[in-house]
């Protein structure tokens, strides 16, 4: 993997720290502000999720087409790291669904 590739990806992670920095900072009335602020920082965070996943398989998508119409300047590393990167997030992400349909299965199981 090139430098330029996991700098990328550590800026990445970087930033997505700081959103739960800043997602995660201390409201002025915690008991009304709590419920609101979780579900819609939830919300927006999943929604953001789902998006960077899109674009990150439609890029690979795109380098791969102009790689198979032998445009200059693509090379088959790069198109592979691209697959390999919406790949991985894909995955990510099914695992995300996974996990929350078990947390929700078993609240859904509970015994009241």
């Amino acid at each position: 993997m090139s430098n330029m590739s996991v700098d990328s990806v550590l800026s990445q992670i970087r930033a997505m720290s700081a959103q739960m920095k800043t997602i995660s900072a201390p409201p002025s009335n915690p008991v009304a502000a709590s419920a609101a602020t979780e579900s819609s920082s939830f919300a927006s965070l999943m929604a953001k999720g789902l998006d960077q996943v899109n674009q990150t398989q439609q890029n690979a998508s795109t380098l791969a087409t102009k790689f198979e119409r032998g445009d200059p300047g693509v090379e088959l590393a790069d198109v592979m790291i691209e697959m390999q990167k919406a790949s991985v997030s894909f995955r990510g992400v099914t695992e995300v669904r996974n996990r929350m349909v078990s947390a929700y299965q078993d609240i859904m199981n509970m015994q009241i």
